[in-house]
C-alpha cells in the first residue's frame, strides 16, 4: 500500500472520529456498547466503528402539560393545566437510567398532578395554589432524582370549573359582599349615633351653642331656595316646658304667676 493512501485512510479517520459539542451538549459516549465517559463541551474525538455517541441537551426545558380532568376532594369535577420546567443535571444518567427521560417526565408530572388535585378541596385548589405547585414540585423533583434530571419549577397555569360552579361561587361571593356592606353600614351608624348624642350633651350644657347651631340649620336650610317655613322656638321656652314636665310628673304644683 502506497503511502499516500495511508495517509489518505488516516485523514479520513481523523475526519470521522472529530466531533464538536455545544456550551449546552454533552455527549454520553459508549464503545463497544459500554459507557467510557461524557464529552465535550468543545472538541472530541470517537474511535471509528467502536465507538458511539449520544448528545444531551443541558439547557432548562419548557414542557406544557395537557389539561387533566380529574376530581377534587370535595367530589367536584375539574380540569387543570400546568406548566413544568426541568433541565438533565447528569447526562449519563438521563441516558443509562430510562428510555426517555422527556417523556418519563412528563407522564410522572401529569400522574402527579392529578393525584394533587384529588388530594384537596376545590377552594384549596383556587386559593392555595403556591402551596400545591410546591407540593407537586417536591414529588416529581424527588422521583426524577435518580434520572439525572432537575425539576426547576412547575406552575398550574389554568383551573376550570363547571358553570353551576361558577355560578354558586358567584352567589357566594355575592353574598359576602352584601354581608360585609351591610356590617360596615351598621358601623357608621352606630359611630354617626354615638357623635350625636356626644354633641347633643354638649348643647344641652350651653344654650348659646344651641342657637348658633340653630342659626347654622336656617342658613343651611335656604342654600337651595327651599320653600319650607321654619318657626324658630326660643330657647327658654323649651326649658320652661321641660322644667312643667318635670314638676308635673313629680306631683309638685306649678308656682303661680
Amino acid at each position: 500500500m502506497s503511502p499516500l493512501v495511508l495517509l489518505a485512510i488516516v485523514l479520513v479517520l481523523l475526519v470521522l472520529s472529530l466531533r464538536i459539542a455545544q456550551e449546552y451538549q454533552r455527549a454520553i459516549v459508549f464503545r463497544l456498547g459500554r459507557y467510557t465517559g461524557t464529552r465535550g463541551p468543545g472538541l472530541y474525538f470517537l474511535i471509528p466503528f467502536m465507538e458511539r455517541q449520544q448528545t444531551i441537551d443541558m439547557r432548562t426545558k419548557t414542557v406544557e402539560l395537557e389539561q387533566q380532568e380529574t376530581i377534587t376532594k370535595d367530589s367536584v369535577t375539574i380540569k387543570v393545566n400546568a406548566v413544568l420546567w426541568f433541565k438533565v443535571l447528569n447526562p449519563a444518567d438521563a441516558v443509562i437510567k430510562v428510555a426517555d427521560y422527556n417523556k418519563a417526565v412528563y407522564q410522572l408530572s401529569v400522574t402527579a398532578l392529578r393525584n394533587i388535585i384529588g388530594q384537596n378541596q376545590l377552594d384549596e385548589v383556587l386559593r392555595e395554589r403556591a402551596q400545591i405547585n410546591g407540593a407537586l414540585l417536591q414529588i416529581v423533583d424527588a422521583a426524577t432524582e435518580a434520572w439525572g434530571v432537575k425539576i426547576e419549577l412547575v406552575e398550574i397555569k389554568d383551573v376550570e370549573i363547571p358553570e353551576s360552579m361558577q355560578r354558586a361561587m358567584a352567589r357566594e361571593a355575592e353574598a359576602i359582599r352584601e354581608k360585609r356592606a351591610r356590617i360596615i353600614k351598621a358601623e357608621a351608624e352606630l359611630e354617626a349615633s354615638l357623635k350625636l348624642t356626644q354633641g347633643a350633651l354638649e348643647m344641652e350644657k350651653s344654650p348659646i351653642a344651641l342657637e348658633l347651631r340653630r342659626m347654622q340649620m336656617l342658613s343651611e336650610i335656604g342654600i337651595d331656595n327651599n320653600t319650607t317655613t321654619v318657626v324658630l322656638i326660643p330657647s327658654e321656652f323649651t326649658q320652661a316646658a321641660k322644667s312643667f314636665s318635670q314638676m308635673v310628673g313629680q306631683g309638685t304644683p306649678p308656682p303661680a304667676a
